[in-house]
């Protein structure tokens, strides 16, 4: 039976079942996440990344970007430097970072699992990375030319904490990863003889409308709820979609901060 919400929205099994199925088969690569409009919002960081991020390339000669994904965020740019290289290490994301970096000039290079940069010493200028799964802090400070400089924009620790709790049943697991932590960022950038000169953070607030945008963003942001599937998950899949349904919207926090730094001359 399927019936509809004061919002207009569907409800009942069939509606359920449809919903599940299309966040299951949305495809996952790159990162464009145009598919969740109107289906999911977040807040964006108030510093802009992509205004920093086009600044910053404009002035730099030779740019390195780290785990670019799909490249869509660094394909944005207005003034690509004369090198632009980006890495990525998930295969299917390789071939949409090669065709979406063409119009910048952009050469992706695939790293697979190795966490060692194929890029000589001093040979950029500028490293950025939005959104690193790992920051190899040694990695970037080796191949930053003296005075060049790292721009990142970081996951924080307990980002769609909520999320996770609500599809697991059960709170996250153990201590935050230190690696998502602003301490011990700057510290490793410290140890590896780079100067923090920005420090910044924001909690964002995430709505999601329907459980088909909670499927999708499950199956393309894995480390949310590392072993997830639909069939493992579908009781508490289908209490979050009650819930969405009676409330408008389900809502989460994530957690974002910017870190700059350079090697100092």
């Amino acid at each position: 039976m399927t019936s509809r919400s004061p919002t207009g929205r569907r409800t009942g099994d069939a509606a359920f079942e449809e919903l599940l199925t299309e966040g299951a088969t949305v495809p996952v690569e790159g990162w464009d996440f145009s598919w969740f409009v109107g289906r999911a919002t977040e807040e964006r960081p108030p510093w802009g990344y992509h205004r920093l991020l086009d600044d910053r390339m404009s002035r730099a000669t030779a740019a390195l970007d780290l785990e670019t994904g799909g490249g869509e965020v660094l394909a944005g740019i207005s003034r690509p430097p004369a090198l632009l290289v980006a890495t990525e290490s998930w295969p299917p994301n390789v071939a949409v970072a090669r065709r979406n970096l063409r119009r910048v000039g952009g050469t992706v290079v695939a790293t697979g699992t190795s966490r060692l940069l194929p890029f000589r010493d001093a040979s950029v200028d500028l490293v950025v990375s939005r959104h690193p799964v790992h920051t190899p802090w040694p990695e970037i400070a080796r191949v930053l030319a003296p005075g060049g400089r790292f721009l990142s924009q970081q996951i924080g620790a307990g980002t769609l904490g909520e999320l996770a709790e609500a599809v697991r049943g059960v709170p996250q697991d153990g201590p935050p990863r230190s690696d998502q932590q602003t301490g011990p960022a700057v510290a490793a950038a410290e140890a590896a003889g780079l100067r923090v000169v920005d420090l910044r953070q924001a909690t964002l607030r995430v709505a999601f409308h329907d459980i088909a945008a909670v499927v999708h963003l499950l199956r393309k942001v894995v480390w949310t709820v590392p072993d997830f599937s639909v069939e493992r998950y579908r009781p508490q899949l289908a209490r979050l979609h009650e819930r969405i349904v009676a409330e408008g919207e389900f809502v989460a926090y994530a957690r974002r901060f910017l870190i700059e730094a350079v090697r100092p001359e």
